[in-house]
């Protein structure tokens, strides 16, 4: 039950990521989940790099998959 609760999350915060930072990505249920969730291990990283241990939580998982997005928008443009 585990896994589908992560898979449902991580869509929902792919979502929201591509949803605030419109754009010409790649699309589709696997690529959106897969966002979503490194975005919130990303999230949880950089939250704990800056001192704000216990999980970046709902808001610091969205702003890891934004930064994702965000590199992956910089590494495509200069290809």
């Amino acid at each position: 039950m585990g896994l589908l609760w992560t898979i449902l999350i991580g869509f929902v915060i792919g979502s929201l990521a591509k949803f605030l930072l419109p754009g010409k990505d790649p699309s589709g249920f696997l690529v959106t989940t897969l966002l979503g969730i490194c975005g919130s291990w990303f999230g949880s990283w950089i939250f704990g790099l800056v001192g704000w241990g216990g999980g970046a939580g709902f808001i610091g998982s969205v702003i890891g998959a934004v930064l994702l997005l965000v590199i992956y928008r910089a590494v495509k443009n200069k290809s």
